[in-house]
């Protein structure tokens, strides 16, 4: 069954610019029923940047999501926990070097690599991370070479060095991601989201992102006494935006409202594009996934005692594209997705959102 809806330009929400726009809405349900007999379920979604994707090299982005994806799909059927699951996603998304991550990773001004990471678990609130982390890679050395050279031209210049930084990016779309992330439901209801980024590229050394600060690269929680569902995010963008809107944090509390895509298209538009700390900012650069999940009753079932988990899922961003995947235990292959602006829009100032929902059917604890 598929559901659409659709918002006008700006309608109801404030926006910084009369161009802002909220992109058509696809919401796509299918039912994924799990037989007792079979191996475990769980659901899985993970995107390769918020920022600008190539035409040219649209399937490397997506296989990469799609191999990140099966990876996760891998450990949730043997039973691992939701915090296995997403790490084993994230290092395939970092072992690929068409992404910001990792093997990946943008270079340091110094030639160096530094990368931020973090991870949270939904189920005891757990959180780890590393930032600034230094490494070194011969592909990822080999990949940026070009802009090591263009740097040390212009070391003594940083005006220069920051208009050659924004044509090197344009040139090499590959630098213009930033941040790949992962977020998961197990079939116990657990959640868990994690982040990982090498960070703007040459970048001053020591820097860190929003990849590795608290509530700001990723968050994840299980239901409570005070939240009906467990929830999920994993940003990607600006760095400096996302902290300073704490966008992670922001987008789970906004899922626990009744309708899912309009409470995280408003928090983007309000917490995000229009959010008074980032209001000398011409243009706020972001994106998001995220996944909020409840157990029901299955109306159908109801004698063979067993219960839906309900897994809704969506991704939003203000930048001019962003690449997900997503899967089920249950599925065949994973499904991806290059999600664009509508035409027209002004990235930085729009917002485009889609996603969809998954049933698992579990046996009842």
């Amino acid at each position: 069954m598929t559901m659409e809806k659709g918002m006008s330009s700006g309608e109801g929400l404030p926006s910084r610019s009369p161009q802002a726009s909220a992109a058509k809405v696809t919401v796509k349900e299918s039912e994924t029923r799990q037989p007792c007999e079979e191996k475990r379920g769980g659901f899985v979604l993970v995107h390769a940047g918020a920022g600008y994707h190539s035409e040219s090299k649209a399937k490397e982005y997506k296989h990469v999501c799609k191999r990140a994806c099966q990876k996760a799909i891998e450990k949730l059927q043997a039973g691992a926990l939701a915090t296995d699951a997403v790490t084993a996603a994230l290092v395939e998304l970092e072992d690929s070097p068409f992404t910001n991550a990792g093997m990946g990773s943008n270079l340091n001004l110094l030639g160096e690599i530094e990368c931020d990471a973090s991870i949270m678990d939904g189920k005891s609130l757990n959180f780890g991370a590393v930032g600034a982390l230094s490494g070194f890679s011969l592909a990822a050395f080999k990949r940026n070479k070009r802009k090591l050279e263009l740097a040390e031209r212009v070391e003594t210049d940083f005006i220069q060095l920051k208009k050659r930084r924004q044509s090197s990016a344009k040139e090499n779309d590959s630098g213009a991601l930033d941040t790949v992330g992962a977020v998961v439901v197990d079939h116990e209801g657990n959640v868990a989201a994690a982040v990982s980024s090498g960070g703007l590229a040459l970048k001053h050394p020591g820097r860190v992102g929003q990849a590795a600060l608290y509530g700001c690269g990723c968050w994840a929680e299980n239901t409570g006494a005070h939240n009906p569902y467990s929830t999920a995010v994993s940003t990607s963008g600006c760095g400096e935006h996302l902290v300073r809107t704490i966008l992670a944090r922001e987008c789970s509390h906004a899922l626990q409202a009744e309708d899912a895509h309009q409470a995280l298209l408003e928090t983007m538009q309000n917490k995000f594009i229009s959010s008074p700390f980032l209001a000398s900012e011409d243009g706020v650069l972001g994106g998001v996934i995220v996944l909020r999940s409840c157990r029901c009753s299955s109306e159908s079932d109801s004698s063979q005692n067993k219960q839906t988990l309900l897994v809704e899922f969506l991704w939003s961003h203000t930048t001019e594209s962003m690449c997900v995947g997503y899967m089920s235990a249950q599925d065949g292959k994973a499904k991806t997705h290059i999600s664009r602006l509508p035409p027209g829009a002004v990235a930085g100032q729009s917002v485009a959102i889609e996603g969809g929902v998954c049933r698992l059917e579990s046996p009842v604890n």
